[in-house]
């Protein structure tokens, strides 16, 4: 088949072997596949958990037929369409745990908008309502909110009842943009006045949950824009993996600082996140409430070029890369 594969410099596309599910994982002829940020570090040489190093396979996102089941899958069949989380997404045909296999809404969604949604699905479902522990009613933040990730994660947000939904980009055309996504407000966080901003919006009140996709400097602004007996979930450091921390302001408004991360979850964890996801999420799927835009549609013999605009950082929403 043909397949990405990293090489020492990069990655190159070549011909391997097929792969072969184990005993719980299910095997998908890939017809979409795309791209994650953190895929650029993997290409350029570095890890994430296990995934990287070269002769692997990169890629955390896929979607297409299902061709193979092992022994211990149940619940999914032959020939049903499925979009996936997992490793070697760039690849005519891939394998994953079943646990991380949800089913495409039936005439409701192409493959290439389907293959969008996987790692944002469980991460931001995660991120907000088990670990986040939305209420109806409180306001949420979304730090970064114009990744594919942040622009669910203001929908899922909103559909699981959030009063006030806030999302930051430093970019004035993406902030424009994040209405149509869930956002009542849309601020600038290189604004170094944005917490203050956030709590006016909520009528004087801190923010209930935030979602940090930077961390590093963000860090003590997220507390400042805190309510008391807020929650703060870490699930990126794209501005920076360390920062100064004040302790003195987490304790006194007595937040619950929580960090998640895929790369150190079991496979049962995963299938638990996958479950609770679709049992909240599966109907407004299925219903077409739930949607990312589709920055632009490479062919897999231009993924360089796809990661090129990625690292470029030029889009808005997902990149995808078809096998067609």
């Amino acid at each position: 088949m043909k397949a990405a594969v990293l090489t020492h410099d990069g990655f190159t596309i070549t011909q391997i072997d097929r792969p072969t599910p184990g005993p719980d994982q299910v095997l998908v002829k890939v017809s979409a596949c795309a791209l994650n940020r953190a895929d650029l570090g993997v290409i350029a040489g570095g890890m994430h958990g296990s995934q990287g190093g070269a002769g692997t396979v990169p890629g955390m996102e896929f979607a297409g037929e299902i061709v193979g089941l092992g022994a211990n899958v149940s619940g999914f069949k032959v020939g049903e369409r499925v979009m996936c989380s997992g490793q070697g997404a760039y690849a005519e045909y891939a394998v994953t745990d079943w646990g991380r296999v949800m089913h495409i809404p039936v005439g409701t969604m192409s493959d290439e908008q389907a293959v969008t949604l996987p790692v944002a699905v469980q991460t931001m479902h995660d991120a907000i309502v088990t670990n986040g522990q939305l209420r109806a009613g409180d306001t949420v933040l979304i730090q970064g909110a114009s990744s594919g990730v942040g622009l669910l994660g203001m929908q899922i947000a909103k559909l699981m009842g959030a009063n006030m939904v806030i999302g930051t980009s430093t970019t004035q055309a993406r902030r424009d943009q994040l209405h149509l996504y869930g956002a009542d407000v849309a601020l600038d966080s290189s604004n170094r006045n944005w917490p203050q901003q956030a709590i006016e919006a909520n009528g004087g009140k801190g923010v209930d949950v935030i979602i940090d996709q930077l961390s590093g400097p963000f860090g003590n602004q997220n507390l400042e824009a805190a309510a008391v007996l807020a929650r703060i979930v870490n699930v990126g450091r794209l501005a920076g993996r360390t920062a100064e921390f004040d302790f003195d302001l987490h304790a006194l408004k007595r937040i619950k600082y929580i960090g998640v991360t895929f790369r150190t979850r079991s496979a049962e964890e995963v299938r638990e996140i996958t479950r609770r996801a679709m049992v909240d999420l599966g109907p407004f799927l299925q219903a077409g409430k739930l949607s990312l835009p589709i920055d632009q549609v490479f062919a897999f013999d231009r993924l360089a070029d796809a990661f090129a605009r990625m690292k470029r950082n030029e889009h808005f929403g997902k990149i995808v890369v078809t096998m067609g």
